[in-house]
């Protein structure tokens, strides 16, 4: 997101054919702080704004290449908003109305008095940096909403979102995907001995143990209580192995001390893998299979891995892994 606007600041790029129009517009708004860039043709315009991202374009509406009108359509095709002015001879009531429902915020007609066009300026940087901040916002409350607050993982929601998304990826270019289900043995017992105060202390640092160990492009959450589950992304058999081990050893090997308690815990793993364009699992199923092979690894006496290979499908039962 952009930073917030000083207002009498700010990237300004003016569009016009004319070039007496462009070097006053350049000269006056250069004087009242702002970072300027000129160009007399909506062709230029299009790649200026891709690369230089400005706060607000000034934009003529008829330029012999690219008329205003397609370049504030293509304005508003992007993410991120451009408060956009139209500057135009056009002073009939049907050219301002086509220009504002083009996308324009505001349309002021040529000959134009200083004073007044400063005045617009200021105002739509007004309304982009209310723009920005709303983005910003919205950005932090789907975070918000997306993300478990004692662990700092996704929370399950949001992960099979992005499970399904994942899984049609992997279909569509025939990669494997991983899904690994991971609880959390004989946790009662840190609360029953300690308090849960505690118990959620050691969720938490569970949770910045994950974080260590999945990379970027994989995906963690809180699956509920103590379980979590990952998913990996374009990971064969044995790299999703390795990578449950790696994290099996790490939480086996840290001491979980927050000044008043401290504990030791192990985990069981559950690990779903499957690959190919043509495997039909969906998210729910791949996680209910994941989570067999979790059940399956308590009942082996836990503290290991069972995982279950569905790219093989001569394997009828889950492979211990210790």
């Amino acid at each position: 997101m952009e930073d917030t606007l000083i207002l009498n600041q700010g990237r300004i790029l003016v569009v016009d054919d004319d070039s007496s129009n462009l070097e006053v517009l350049e000269k006056v708004l250069t004087k009242k702080n702002y970072e300027v860039k000129t160009l007399s043709t909506g062709t230029e315009a299009i790649d200026v704004i891709n690369q230089w991202q400005p706060h607000l374009v000034i934009l003529d509406v008829s330029m012999p290449d690219l008329d205003g009108i397609d370049v504030v359509k293509r304005i508003r095709q992007k993410s991120n908003y451009i408060s956009v002015i139209f500057l135009s001879a056009k002073t009939e009531t049907e050219d301002i109305v086509l220009g504002l429902d083009a996308g324009a915020d505001d349309y002021l007609c040529k000959p134009f008095k200083i004073d007044e066009l400063l005045a617009r300026i200021r105002a739509q940087l007004r309304i982009k940096n209310l723009q920005d901040q709303l983005a910003t916002a919205n950005a932090r409350l789907k975070e918000l909403v997306d993300i478990d607050d004692l662990t700092g993982l996704y929370n399950m929601r949001s992960l099979y979102e992005r499970l399904d998304g994942e899984l049609s990826r992997c279909r569509r270019f025939g990669a494997s995907l991983a899904v690994i289900m991971m609880d959390m043995d004989r946790f009662k017992e840190v609360n029953d001995e300690n308090d849960h105060l505690f118990g959620s202390y050691v969720l938490a640092e569970i949770g910045k143990v994950i974080r260590e160990n999945v990379r970027k492009i994989d995906h963690a959450a809180r699956y509920g209580g103590d379980e979590f589950i990952m998913i990996l992304s374009e990971v064969h058999l044995n790299g999703a192995i390795i990578f449950c081990e790696r994290l099996r050893k790490a939480i086996e090997a840290r001491e979980f001390n927050n000044g008043n308690h401290s504990t030791n815990v192990t985990c069981s793993i559950g690990l779903a893998i499957i690959g190919g364009k043509n495997h039909k699992a969906n998210a729910i199923e791949l996680v209910k299979i994941a989570d067999k092979a979790l059940y399956e690894a308590k009942d082996a006496g836990r503290n290991c891995i069972c995982y279950y290979d569905l790219a093989d499908q001569t394997q009828k039962s889950a492979i211990k892994v210790k």
